[in-house]
C-alpha cells in the first residue's frame, strides 16, 4: 500500500479494534475488492456489538473504497506521444491515458485553441492546415479533456511549432568556451540558440532540501549540491556574475524559442540510488509542470534513471552515456538512441549502423578535434556534442 494511503488511514487505525481493522487493510492492495469486502466483515462487522464501533467500522470502510476510488483515478494521465507540428506534418501525436486503455475514453478538445486543432477517429492530435501555415507563434496550449463514464481528467498541453534546427551539433554545457559564458550557465544556452546549435547540453543535481540546479560536478566552489539547502546555493555566483541556475530558471528561458532543443542530462546522486531516481522524478515533474515535453531530451549515465523516465513518459526520448550497452538492448528498451564517448564508437564502429538500422540516434561526446568531427560525419552520427560548436558549425554548414 502507497505511503500516502497509511497517512490518510493512520487516524483510523488508531481506534478500538484497529488490530482487526489492519489485517484488512493489509490485503487493500489486493485487485479482488470483494475479497477486501468479505475480510472486513469477517474480521470486522460480525466480531461487532456496539452501535458506536459499527458506525465508526462503516466510516472506515467508506474511506477506504473512496480513497481507493480517488489513487485509480489520480493514476489516469492524458499524454501526447508527440508535442510538434509543422506546416507541412499537421498531425502532432496520438492522445493516450496512461494505465488505461485509450478506448475506454472519449476526448475532447476544450479552451480557446481548440478550434485550430482535431483530434480524429484514431486519436491522433492534429492542427488544422490554415492555422499550420499562418500562426507565427512558437507554441500554443490546447486542453484536452477524456471521459470514461465515471471519470473525467483534463490536462493542458504545450504543442510546439517545429523550426527546430536539424544539424548535428550539440554544445556542451551550452556554449561557453569561446563566447566568455560560464558553463551551464543561462548565458552558455543563450549562446548556444543564437549560435543555431540543434540542442544545448547542461546537468542536473538535486540539493538536499529537493530543488533542481544546474551544474557538472556534484560540487561547486567547494560545496556538495546534494548536502546543501536550495536557500545556500542560489546564493553561489558564477564566474559570469550569474547564480547558479535552478532547473526551473533553465526551463524558463528554455521555452522561449523554437529553435535549440534542451539536453537534459539526469546526474546520479552520489549519495544513493534512491535519491538518483528521486531525482528523475522530480525532474519529469519539472518538465511537464512547465510544459516543456516538446523541447526536452533526457540523457544520463545510470541506465535506471532512463527507465524511471520511460516509466514516468514512455513517450520521452532518452539517450544512454555509459557506452556499455549495445543498440539492441537499448532498442529492446524503447530508448531513443546513444550517446557515447568517441572512444567507445571507434571501438565499435559497427554500433552505429547498428543504431539506425534499430532507429536508435547517434550521439558522440565530447569531440573537439577536427579529424574526429569528420570521422563522425563521414559514419552519419546524428548528433555530436562539443565544447566547440562553432568549428562543427562550419564544417556542417560547408556543401559535400
Amino acid at each position: 500500500m502507497p505511503t500516502t494511503t497509511w497517512r490518510i488511514l493512520y487516524p483510523f487505525l488508531m481506534r478500538k479494534n484497529s488490530v482487526l481493522i489492519l489485517n484488512c487493510l493489509l490485503d487493500l492492495a489486493a485487485p479482488d475488492q470483494n475479497k477486501v469486502i468479505s475480510l472486513v466483515y469477517k474480521h470486522v462487522i460480525a466480531p461487532v456489538y456496539h452501535m458506536k464501533l459499527m458506525l465508526t467500522t462503516i466510516a472506515l470502510i467508506a474511506n477506504v473504497f473512496l480513497f481507493c476510488s480517488f489513487t485509480t483515478m489520480a493514476q489516469n494521465k492524458i499524454m501526447l506521444t508527440n508535442y510538434t507540428y509543422a506546416p507541412g506534418q499537421t498531425t502532432i501525436g496520438k492522445v493516450v491515458v496512461l494505465n488505461a486503455k485509450a478506448t475506454e475514453f472519449k476526448f475532447k478538445l476544450t479552451g480557446e485553441n481548440a478550434k485550430n486543432f482535431i483530434i480524429d477517429k484514431n486519436n491522433n492530435l492534429t492542427v488544422s492546415k490554415t492555422f499550420a501555415a499562418q500562426n507565427q507563434q512558437k507554441w500554443h496550449d490546447v486542453v484536452i479533456e477524456a471521459n470514461a463514464g465515471n471519470e473525467i481528467i483534463q490536462d493542458t498541453f504545450r504543442v510546439v511549432k517545429d523550426e527546430f534546427i536539424r544539424n548535428q551539433v550539440i554544445a556542451h554545457r551550452g556554449a561557453w568556451k569561446n563566447t566568455g559564458a560560464t558553463e551551464n550557465s543561462i548565458g552558455a544556452l543563450q549562446h548556444a540558440i543564437k549560435l543555431g546549435c540543434a540542442g544545448s547540453e547542461f546537468d542536473v543535481h538535486m540539493s538536499s532540501d529537493s530543488v533542481l540546479f544546474i551544474h557538472h560536478d556534484s560540487d561547486v566552489q567547494h560545496i556538495p549540491i546534494e548536502k546543501t539547502s536550495a536557500a545556500a546555493l542560489t546564493q553561489l555566483k558564477l564566474s559570469n556574475g550569474e547564480n547558479l541556475p535552478t532547473l526551473e530558471a533553465y526551463l524558463q528561458e528554455g521555452i522561449k524559442q523554437n529553435k535549440t532543443r534542451l539536453i537534459l542530462e539526469i546526474k546520479p546522486s552520489v549519495i544513493s540510488k534512491e535519491r538518483s531516481l528521486a531525482l528523475a522524478e522530480k525532474v519529469v515533474q519539472l518538465v511537464n509542470q512547465y510544459k516543456a515535453q516538446g523541447w526536452v531530451d533526457y540523457i544520463s549515465f545510470d541506465y535506471d534513471i532512463l527507465k524511471k523516465v520511460l516509466a514516468l513518459n514512455p513517450y520521452a526520448k532518452v539517450a544512454y552515456l555509459n557506452g556499455d550497452v549495445a543498440p539492441v538492448k537499448l532498442a529492446q528498451d524503447k530508448f531513443y538512441g546513444f550517446d557515447y564517448h568517441f572512444k567507445v564508437l571507434q571501438k565499435n564502429e559497427s554500433w552505429i549502423k547498428e543504431a539506425h538500422q534499430h532507429k536508435l540516434t547517434v550521439n558522440a561526446w565530447t569531440v573537439n578535434d577536427t579529424a574526429l568531427m569528420d570521422w563522425l560525419l563521414e559514419r552519419k552520427a546524428d548528433f555530436i556534442t562539443t565544447n566547440e560548436p562553432e568549428i562543427l558549425l562550419q564544417k556542417v554548414k560547408q556543401p559535400k
